[in-house]
């Protein structure tokens, strides 16, 4: 009997504190389904792991551990491009300028890179060559940070939000958004090390990790940020009015 009723307590509990958990999400922050950090790369792998399909990897040095990308694309052609030589890297270079180490001509069906884009200290130029590798028709998929420990410093530069990373995939680049969302929600509060008004107030709306899941809908020519209105970017969103 005793050991019933604490398997009913631990049940009851860990509801509650499932309920609990939920009043720190955002309801304006969009929930990523096909591109959640544990559904992203088996996606890659069933539209991307078959005979004629290029796919390129920026960040691809394996440095938390194997995943066998090469053997999860073996039916497709896979490139792993790192800024550091090692296991699962075929090209190594800068990915400000990716496009300069492949020939004018070389296309990718998809390119993605995981646990990269915040250590890259100017993204927006990441963006633009991975647009200039990819084909019409093709998926770029990025997923990164938004709310995470500080790490591999001192190149840890930005975090992201699911419309952070749809501003730099934009349609004045080309891109058509198929997702972007969050993924991995965090608890939070402010520490009791904090200014004294915000020592154990709830942060809300933390998420670890953020994703875009976009396919390149048209050419761009000579594109260029500085050319851009705000408006090309943003699109009809705009920033919360005054209240």
């Amino acid at each position: 009997m005793l050991k019933k009723l604490l398997k009913i307590d631990s049940g009851v509990s860990a509801h509650n504190n499932v309920e609990l958990d939920r009043q720190y999400l955002s309801k304006d922050v969009p929930m990523s389904n096909i591109a959640r950090h544990q559904n992203w790369y088996s996606h890659l792998i069933q539209i991307g792991n078959k005979p004629g399909m290029r796919i390129l990897e920026v960040g691809s040095r394996e440095v938390t551990g194997s995943y066998n990308a090469k053997e999860n694309f073996r039916n497709a052609e896979y490139v792993g491009f790192d800024y550091y030589p090692g296991n699962n890297v075929d090209v190594v270079g800068d990915a400000h300028k990716l496009s300069s180490y492949f020939k004018e001509d070389e296309k990718f069906d998809i390119i993605y890179s995981a646990s990269c884009f915040e250590h890259f200290a100017m993204p927006w130029l990441v963006a633009v060559e991975i647009a200039k590798l990819l084909k019409v028709g093709g998926v770029v998929l990025v997923e990164t940070h938004f709310s995470y420990s500080a790490h591999e410093r001192p190149w840890n530069f930005f975090q992201y939000s699911d419309m952070g990373l749809k501003v730099l995939f934009s349609k004045a680049l080309g891109f058509e958004c198929i997702e972007a969302g969050m993924s991995n929600p965090i608890v939070g509060r402010f520490s009791l090390l904090a200014d004294e008004y915000l020592r154990n107030k709830p942060v809300r709306g933390l998420y670890c990790h953020s994703e875009y899941l976009g396919k390149k809908i048209k050419e761009m020519e000579n594109f260029s940020w500085e050319q851009l209105n705000l408006e090309d970017v943003v699109g009809d969103t705009k920033y919360p009015e005054p209240k």
